[in-house]
């Protein structure tokens, strides 16, 4: 069942999303190669519970950390690990919040030290995918017109590989509520968008092949053919004109500016105005 929120929950949730991001933010400020996941998970644990939250993922269906950490050919779920981030690296964070009874939920892919240039496009194709994603996100449109954005943008134009077996989600009192939300699609498919609706858009594109392949911890997800993947996620708000993006990427970004070991990732800002 697809539950509608109000004003009030879309706020709570907001707040939530904030959170996630300020945590994201601080990861952003000591990312660098020689720190591992796990440094990493207990800053984002530690500024969760500071401000009176739960990390949502810990726990969640068994899963040990706070962050989900994919390091290169890993697509989502990665567990921090005590591996240390090398140069050169692709490292993709998942962040959730539960707080005030509603979850928040946002990720963002870190390039650290000299990435190669292909890798560095595939992050800014898939960064932007997200926001053409965003724009069909609006009352009238479909749930399919949300993945054929992201997909005609990812696979037609740039023909990488969008990832089919994990998909978006509705949030708000749970992690994960209907609808789904796939990254691929045909316009005019799928179930109405609303105005309230609040989901998660995360596109999840390889560079290579759609493939992808679970490791053997259970968790991890990779790409089959051992290519680079690349992971971004808003919360966003279903309006009547424009969605209402409840995380805020600018926080990340703002630190990654200051921190010279972090590549910052650009939107196709003229790519994105065409969806």
């Amino acid at each position: 069942m697809v539950y509608y929120k109000t004003e009030e929950e879309v706020e709570l949730i907001r707040k939530s999303c904030l959170l996630v991001c300020k945590a994201l933010a601080q990861v952003a400020s000591q990312i660098r190669p020689g720190v591992t996941g796990l440094q990493m998970d207990q800053i984002a644990e530690e500024l969760i519970k500071d401000h009176n939250a739960l990390p949502a993922f810990k726990g969640y269906r068994g899963f040990p950390a706070t962050l989900c950490i994919s390091v290169n050919d890993q697509v989502v779920h990665g567990i921090p690990t005590d591996v240390e981030f090398k140069d050169g690296d692709v490292v993709s964070i998942d962040c959730g919040t539960y707080m005030n009874e509603f979850f928040g939920d946002s990720a963002y892919t870190f390039a650290l030290g000299e990435v190669k240039k292909e890798t560095m496009q595939l992050l800014e194709v898939t960064n932007t995918s997200l926001y053409k994603g965003i724009a069909a996100a609006v009352a009238g449109q479909r749930i399919g017109d949300i993945g054929y954005a992201v997909q005609e943008y990812c696979e037609n134009t740039y023909k990488y590989g969008v990832v089919r077996e994990l998909v978006g989600h509705g949030i708000g009192r749970s992690l994960h509520e209907p609808p789904e939300v796939p990254n691929y699609g045909k316009r005019g498919r799928g179930a109405k968008l609303k105005e309230g609706l609040v989901i998660a858009i995360e596109p999840m594109v390889n560079l290579g092949k759609r493939g992808v392949k679970q490791l053997d911890d259970g968790w991890t997800v990779a790409s089959k053919d051992g290519t680079m993947s690349a992971h971004y996620e808003h919360t966003i708000c279903v309006q009547k004109d424009k969605a209402l993006i409840l995380s805020d990427h600018s926080l990340i970004e703002a630190e990654i500016k200051k921190n010279s070991n972090v590549n910052m990732v650009a939107i196709r800002s003229t790519e994105v105005s065409g969806a």
